[in-house]
């Protein structure tokens, strides 16, 4: 066992604090990576503050990690020490089940082992996560970060990327589609480049006037006022697919008419009842899909980081000191980043 620092949270009161971990000894095909960047993401917060009813305390949250390996297993083939590493939402899954044989571990029918506030399935211990300088990482869930990538801003791209670019691929967009992105937080504006580099036309549907110009920062070729009732209308019967990131419950109707016959709603930001009621009618009069989408597996993981480097896409970061973490999440709470705190190991390791 190795101790490592860490920031956890004792309560779903407590806030982040320093905390210390024990890290298991190396297995013959675990990596230890020492971690130099992590991604805080939207579903720490649930995590740290308990909203989905679950957490197990103390949780150490983050699953956006990059670093290095410190050290490998005498097993391991893939990864030497020094190596630039990625570890994305899961560190485990059964590998035997039809979805881990085909490559989607995210869906593992004995259930993924999450990179925090899961259960090894070793030893049953708790798993924690991302925000400590240290993780040992199953090698087959370990990923290789392409040299073009920029470390601290590559990070993000293990959930927030992945969690886009998985349903953009799974349903075919491709050069001349019309793909709408609702919302413009941490998702959406990777939604949009991906769907961009993919060769679509890009709108973006926002309640704000005040967001028009960075969507079109962003690269989105149209923008739509969604509370704008004429605009809405102007938009029905026209978008092959929506890909939605809005995380809280909004009314899909308005959204549903927007497509064409055939179009596909992806829901990848809510996880609550859909709220108001659905009104059937949008998908039965014109055979249009509701669905929804969760992360990827990982050689998809592998495939969204290589397609990264490739068309020369990150996530737009503000780099955090882990002191500074409390702060940071009442801000992500009023949606005061763009669109992605990275915490800097540094600021933890030097503490």
């Amino acid at each position: 066992m190795t101790t490592a620092k860490a920031y956890a949270a004792q309560s779903a009161t407590s806030g982040m604090a320093p905390f210390s971990l024990e890290r298991r000894q190396l297995r013959p095909d675990d990596v230890a990576i020492e971690i130099d960047y992590c991604g805080v993401c939207h579903t720490d917060i649930h995590f740290a503050e308990n909203d989905w009813g679950f957490t197990i305390y103390p949780v150490v949250p983050g699953h956006e990690i990059i670093g290095h390996v410190a050290r490998v297993g005498d097993k391991v083939t893939k990864f030497k020490e020094g190596d630039i590493v990625g570890v994305g939402c899961m560190v485990d899954s059964c590998h035997t089940c039809s979805a881990c044989k085909s490559g989607l571990e995210q869906y593992c029918l004995e259930g993924m082992v999450a990179t925090y506030n899961g259960q090894d399935r070793v030893d049953q211990s708790v798993t924690y996560g991302g925000y400590s300088d240290s993780i040992v990482v199953k090698e087959e869930f370990v990923l290789s970060i392409p040299e073009k990538l920029n470390a601290a801003t590559a990070a993000p791209i293990l959930c927030a990327g992945i969690t886009t670019y998985s349903p953009l691929k799974h349903y075919g967009v491709k050069a001349g589609d019309k793909v709408g992105i609702l919302g413009m937080g941490g998702l959406g504006h990777m939604g949009v480049k991906f769907a961009k580099a993919l060769g679509a036309e890009v709108t973006i549907f926002t309640r704000s006037e005040s967001k028009v110009a960075e969507a079109k920062k962003q690269g989105a070729d149209h923008v739509i006022i969604s509370t704008d009732p004429d605009q809405m209308a102007a938009a029905a019967d026209s978008f092959d697919l929506l890909l939605d990131t809005i995380p809280v419950q909004h009314d899909l109707n308005p959204y549903l008419a927007c497509l064409k016959y055939d179009g596909k709603h992806i829901l990848v930001g809510l996880l609550q009842p859909v709220e108001p009621a659905l009104q059937a009618g949008e998908l039965v009069m014109k055979r249009r899909v509701l669905a929804g989408s969760l992360i990827g597996g990982i050689p998809e993981t592998q495939e969204v980081l290589d397609f990264c480097a490739e068309h020369n896409i990150s996530c737009d970061v503000e780099m955090l000191d882990i002191r500074h973490i409390n702060e940071a999440y009442e801000r992500m709470k009023k949606g005061d980043v763009k669109y992605r705190f990275v915490i800097d190991m540094a600021t933890l390791k030097g503490r």
